[in-house]
């Protein structure tokens, strides 16, 4: 009877282990039918997210319509994904839906905004007039004593002035509640007129543009100032001064903290550096510049085909200058911008194109009405269209 029980006592025990092998090779079964899943997974995700960004669009389904009634002489831009109305007696914050978030009512003549993050700066171009406003509404309103050139504006509020006073020339920096922060005179007959300024996001750095004739030679030069702890180591906290010789430098402008962008007649230079800047690169113009638009990504170049049935050359580079894309327009344009999505859109009244940092023309449309702005929108091929009469929130198809 013992013999019989140790005899079935192994058999129960076999059997257990073929379970328990059947029970791993099942386990090993699903283990590898997951993996098989998850890199398929990842395989159609990659192959969608590539097939959505070399696919290109001709027409658009309308998801959201919303009437308006604004004035022609008003001008529309992104801001922290809703959307900024202005004109001569006013400026507007509104969300997608058109609702009010908040207001500031004004008399300029030529109105004009600098945008940096979270603030923005509108002022009167020859006139005396700042308002400082956040994303949550008006901050602080400045009344200059002298003419406004320009005004660049920090992350944090801070703002940069250009004024003039005959053929003298001001610098003036002001934190977010109107204190002065420093200030700087510019003669003309001591070194050139000062045409424009660029202040770093977070306003450590300013840089001067500047432009002197003689004897029919003209000369640009870049200066830059320092207001951190390495600028007051330096005279007038001068961290460096660069000269181009027959070259006429009418913009410059801060993309980030690091980086500058000074746009020339003959070629756009890029300067990097924390505290004491330096050319990183050039872009060499290879025909008439009819055009510029950047972002903090990249630098778009239209200039004109001669000769050719094509009338404009477009080339999209990076912030180091590596040529990003190339392509040709015969649409003739009356704006060029970045979008949000870093898309290259030019449009004029009616028509409209929209390329990717690879090349690709993701979008072209004729509207039956007036363009008057375009934003990105979201994820995907999804968009804003401000046109006459109407906002349109759209996905291309």
């Amino acid at each position: 009877m013992a013999k019989s029980d140790r005899e079935g006592f192994k058999t129960v025990e076999a059997d257990l282990n073929e379970l328990d092998e059947k029970i791993q090779a099942h386990r090993k079964h699903i283990f590898h039918a997951v993996v098989w899943l998850v890199v398929i997974l990842i395989i159609t995700v990659v192959g969608l997210e590539l097939w959505m960004a070399v696919r290109s669009y001709d027409s658009y389904e309308v998801s959201n319509s919303i009437e308006r009634s604004d004035s022609d002489a008003a001008k529309y831009l992104s801001f922290c994904g809703n959307i900024i109305k202005y004109s001569n007696d006013g400026i507007v914050y509104t969300d997608k839906n058109n609702e009010l978030i908040w207001n500031q009512a004004f008399e300029m003549n030529t109105p004009n905004i600098t945008v940096c993050e979270n603030y923005l700066a509108v002022y009167d171009k020859g006139g005396s007039n700042i308002y400082i406003i956040k994303k949550d509404g008006p901050q602080k309103q400045i009344e200059t004593t002298m003419p406004i050139e320009t005004v660049c504006i920090a992350k944090q509020g801070t703002v940069a002035v250009l004024m003039k006073d005959g053929i003298t020339s001001y610098v003036k920096l002001y934190d977010r509640k109107g204190n002065e922060l420093a200030n700087g005179v510019f003669y003309a007959e001591k070194g050139g007129i000062p045409i424009d300024i660029a202040l770093s996001n977070d306003a450590q750095k300013l840089a001067v543009d500047m432009v002197s004739v003689m004897d029919g030679n003209v000369k640009s030069t870049i200066t830059f100032y320092n207001f951190g702890s390495v600028g007051q180591n330096e005279i007038n906290n001068n961290v460096g001064v660069y000269s181009y010789a027959d070259t006429l430098i009418p913009e410059i402008e801060y993309i980030s903290n690091e980086r500058m962008i000074a746009v020339a007649d003959n070629q756009v230079i890029l300067f990097t550096g924390d505290q004491k800047p330096q050319v990183d690169s050039q872009i060499f113009l290879k025909g008439d510049l009819e055009s510029i638009a950047y972002d903090e990504k990249y630098v778009a170049v239209v200039t004109h085909n001669q000769g050719n049935e094509v009338s404009h050359h477009i080339a999209m580079y990076d912030m180091k200058g590596k040529l990003m894309m190339e392509n040709d327009s015969t649409l003739e344009f009356s704006q060029i911008e970045f979008l949000d999505n870093h898309e290259l859109c030019i449009n004029n009244d009616y028509s409209c194109e929209l390329y990717t940092a690879h090349g690709i023309l993701r979008f072209s449309y004729t509207f039956d009405k007036e363009i008057h702005k375009i934003m990105s929108s979201g994820v995907g091929p999804s968009y804003i269209f401000m046109l006459d009469g109407v906002i349109e929130e759209v996905r291309l198809q």
